[in-house]
C-alpha cells in the first residue's frame, strides 16, 4: 500500500465525519417508533369511545322507541320498530355501517337491584315477577332492562407498534337502559 493511501476499514475506525448522521438516524427511528405507537393508541380509544358511544345510542333508541306504553314491553317481544330503531341508532356514529349490532343482542330481562347496588336477573320475559324478594328486598318491584351490545372490525394504523403487537382486531362494548 502507498503511502498517503489507508484501507477503508482504517478509514472508518478514524474518522468521525458520518458519527452524527448515525446518531441522528438512531435517535429519530427511536422517535418515529414512539409518534407511531401514540398515534396508533389514539386511534384505537377514539374508535373504542364511539363504539360505546354506538351502544349508549343503541340502547337510548330502544327507550325511546318502545317506553311510552307499558302495552310494548317487554320490547323485544312486543315492540315492532326496536331493532329498526338500534341499527339506525348505532350507525349513527362517525364508524357509520362499520359498527353492527353485535350477535344474541338486545337482551332483556326482569332485574332487581341487590343490596350491593348490582343488578340480579329475577324472572323470564314471558312471566314478570311480582317482588324483588330473589334479591332479599320483598319490597323492591322488577324493572325491565335491555342490554344493547355493538361490535367493530379494528385494524391497527401501523404493524410496528403496541397495538400491533395486542393482535386487537375488534371492539365489542355494551350498555343496559332500564325501561321501565
Amino acid at each position: 500500500m502507498a503511502t498517503g493511501q489507508r484501507s477503508l476499514s482504517h478509514f472508518i475506525r478514524t474518522s468521525s465525519q458520518g458519527t452524527a448522521s448515525i446518531e441522528f438516524a438512531a435517535v429519530a427511528s427511536m422517535l418515529l417508533l414512539g409518534v407511531l405507537n401514540a398515534v396508533d393508541v389514539g386511534f384505537y380509544l377514539y374508535h373504542r369511545m364511539e363504539v360505546e358511544n354506538a351502544a349508549q345510542a343503541g340502547a337510548q333508541a330502544a327507550w325511546t322507541t318502545c317506553y311510552d306504553s307499558s302495552s310494548m314491553l317487554p320490547a323485544t317481544m312486543n315492540c315492532a320498530g326496536l331493532n329498526a330503531a338500534i341499527t339506525a341508532a348505532i350507525e349513527s356514529t362517525s364508524l357509520g355501517t362499520s359498527v353492527s349490532l353485535a350477535s344474541g343482542y338486545p337482551t332483556e330481562g326482569y332485574y332487581c337491584v341487590t343490596t350491593s347496588n348490582g343488578l340480579q336477573t329475577v324472572g323470564s320475559l314471558t312471566s314478570k315477577p311480582t317482588n324483588c324478594s330473589a334479591t332479599g328486598n320483598s319490597n323492591g318491584t322488577p324493572s325491565d332492562y335491555i342490554q344493547v351490545g355493538v361490535t367493530y372490525g379494528y385494524a391497527p394504523l401501523f404493524g410496528v407498534t403496541v397495538m400491533s403487537a395486542l393482535g386487537i382486531n375488534s371492539i365489542t362494548m355494551t350498555s343496559w337502559m332500564r325501561l321501565s
